[in-house]
């Protein structure tokens, strides 16, 4: 019988990198969990580690942010059955009066993991038996790439929206809905990456509470030329609590990095264009533009005749004399690209009719940014 693993530490740690061996074995996958006051959810966590499916060596990396319940003696008590399934455990963490934030313990967790793939999970999520497997498989396939999986969300009808957006997207909507308010196209919580790509593109953003480090982390892997994937599969139960770090990211946070993005990957490339909605969210992106971009607004286009019928839109805001008027026409009477300016899933299907007749491709005619 080989002699039971130890608990490895930050204290007893070797240099990190995917280096490592464990008993004569490479580590192939690391288990990245960033955690805090997760104790609740730990034993339905770990358990599922437990149970996955997948036959090479992998290892738990898991670095506390400052928990004041009993996370971390969780899951030291899991120690020795992980061990026995073969799952080595590096466990470290902090005391400090506040927690750095998830950025930060994801980067901890990483840099002291060897594994050459990285499993991120949330300590308040659950993995399906499937889930390392058939992630590890389409990393292989999809070198460079973020892979996600569908999920399933719980309590039952928590984000309808969100949740069904997550998981009907096509492989190609993964990369032309980048734009979207929802965040990145495959969500942290489902990612999984080789080390190599990880580095490539950088840690995490460490600025704490309110800082979206995941849709950060995923624009910089696309402007380093990344792709995405999706095993559409639901691997994971995503749990919905009002707890979650991502309720103390603001809306108005998420809205400058996505007009950002939207300038410096598409706009700039395109000479003239037109914003699909004259309404309030279509006149608040054209407000947020650059004055360049300002100037490439050929036109507003809408489906309300009241709003049509007004001729064009005033931006009363600019310094410029005469102030700047914006045509808002049909939207069969322009032409593409197009901005969408429309949520998604909340017309019933009238919106996608309206593309279709005017047989448009999404990611060349148009794309979608609400």
């Amino acid at each position: 019988m080989n002699p039971p693993k130890r608990l490895r530490t930050a204290d007893n740690e070797t240099p990190r990198g995917g280096q490592q061996e464990e008993e004569g074995r490479a580590v192939e996958v690391s288990i990245i969990m960033p955690m805090h006051n997760a104790s609740c959810w730990l034993d339905e966590c770990l358990q599922a580690i437990l149970q996955q499916d997948f036959t090479g060596a992998m290892e738990l990396s898991v670095f506390d942010d400052a928990s004041t319940d009993d996370s971390r003696k969780v899951v030291e008590g899991w120690r020795e059955r992980l061990e026995a399934r073969d799952i080595s455990v590096v466990i470290s963490g902090h005391n400090s009066a506040q927690p750095r934030g998830v950025g930060y313990a994801k980067n901890k967790a990483t840099s002291q993991s060897c594994g050459q793939y990285l499993c991120f999970q949330d300590a308040d999520d659950v993995m399906l038996p499937q889930r390392v497997r058939l992630q590890y498989e389409a990393s292989l396939l999809h070198p460079n790439s973020l892979i996600g999986c569908k999920v399933q969300r719980v309590p039952e009808g928590s984000t309808e929206r969100y949740t069904r957006w997550i998981n009907t997207i096509t492989q190609d909507q993964l990369v032309t809905q980048a734009y979207t308010s929802h965040g990145p196209t495959v969500i942290m919580p489902t990612w999984f990456c080789s080390r190599s790509w990880f580095l490539k593109v950088g840690q995490f953003d460490e600025g704490g509470k309110g800082v979206p480090e995941d849709l950060l982390f995923f624009y910089q892997s696309l402007r380093q030329g990344g792709g995405v994937a999706r095993v559409d599969q639901c691997l994971l139960v995503y749990r919905y609590h009002e707890k979650a770090a991502t309720h103390s990211v603001t809306e108005e946070t998420i809205w400058k990095l996505r007009v950002d993005f939207l300038q410096e990957r598409l706009l700039s490339q395109w000479e003239s264009f037109t914003i699909w909605n004259a309404g309030k969210q279509g006149r608040k992106l054209y407000r947020c533009l650059s004055p360049t971009n300002q100037k490439k607004v050929k036109a507003f286009c809408d489906v309300d005749k009241n709003k049509i019928q007004k001729g064009f839109y005033t931006y009363e805001e600019s310094k410029e004399r005469p102030k700047p008027k914006i045509p808002v026409v049909d939207y069969k009477d322009t032409s593409p690209p197009f901005v969408i300016c429309v949520k998604l899933d909340m017309t019933e299907g009238v919106l996608e009719e309206n593309l279709n007749s005017l047989q448009l491709k999404e990611g060349v005619d148009y794309y979608h940014f609400n």
